[in-house]
This record gives C-alpha cells, structure tokens and sequence, in this order.
C-alpha cells in the first residue's frame, strides 16, 4: 500500500537565531527538497517560507518556527512529503513504493521479497528475502530487467552465485 507521506529527510539542527533549521535530506539532490511548499514533522503540516542547499543540506525557514528555541525542538526529527505534492516523471517511481514488492525471475519463478535497498557508491543494492537466505541483487540493468511499481513486482535476472 502506498504511504500518504514519504520521508525525506531529518532536521539535523538549528541555523542562526530566527528559527531556520537543517535538514540532511534522504533524497538523490538536495535541491528537490527546495521545491515543496510544505513539509510535515510529526504530523504537523509545516508552510515554508524559504529553502535553500547549503554544504548537501537544506536549509529551511518554516512558518511557525519563530526562533531557535522553536528550531531546536525540531532537532532529530523525521521529516515529511506528502505524496500528493510529489510530481514525478512518466516511469518513475518512489524506491518506497517498490520495498515489499514480489521479485520474480526472468520466467516468472518467485524469488523473493523486496526489504530494503541499500545506497552503495557504485549503485544501489536491492535486498530480497528469499526462502532461506538474502539475495544482494545490484541495480544494475543486466539483473533489474523490470520495476511495475504500481503492480508491485520487481522482474531481475539472476546469476549462479546470487
């Protein structure tokens, strides 16, 4: 099932006295986290009224957080898109929106499930829980043949080994 909110990122501390805060973004360029007009923390919508990337961070002033007392009690907490503000392009999807997926091989044969993906220098890694063991399966387009998001299945071809 697809999330109303997608996370993206956390408030890693205050900038400055007027209550501006940092966020580390969990997204591939900082920048896109500049282009929301609103970002929920704990359920609260919060409008912004400013973002900008600094240093591969966002740096965000957000209505209703006045001060620094108000930004530092932001700190260390999760930070919120809702789904409905996101745009993406056609075939595109959110990594979110494929973990729990089947994986099925280039037949049709069940594999797995989707757990997680790990973000690795070279590329991503897709973890599959397969009946007895872990598949590393790289996202790469010799093994990820095909991802249908809104299906909910992942197609890879696998190697001896994998």
């Amino acid at each position: 099932m697809k999330q109303e909110f997608i996370e993206t990122g956390v408030v890693a501390n205050t900038h400055g006295v007027r209550g501006e805060v940092k966020i580390v973004p969990w997204t591939d360029e900082p920048d896109t986290l500049c282009g929301y007009k609103r970002l929920f923390i704990e359920g609260r919508e919060y409008p912004v009224r400013s973002a900008r990337v600094h240093g591969g961070n966002v740096l965000v002033n957000l209505t209703g957080v006045e001060d620094v007392n108000a930004a530092m009690l932001l700190k260390g907490k999760t930070v919120y898109i809702a789904r409905e503000d996101i745009h993406l392009s056609d075939g595109a999807f959110l990594l979110a929106d494929i973990i729990g997926a089947r994986v099925v091989d280039e037949c049709g044969g069940e594999v797995g499930v989707l757990t997680d993906i790990l973000d690795r220098p070279a590329q991503s890694i897709y973890v599959v829980e397969a009946p007895g063991r872990e598949i590393l399966i790289p996202d790469v387009d010799e093994f990820i043949l095909n991802v249908d998001a809104e299906a909910g299945v992942v197609t890879v071809r696998l190697i001896e080994g994998m």
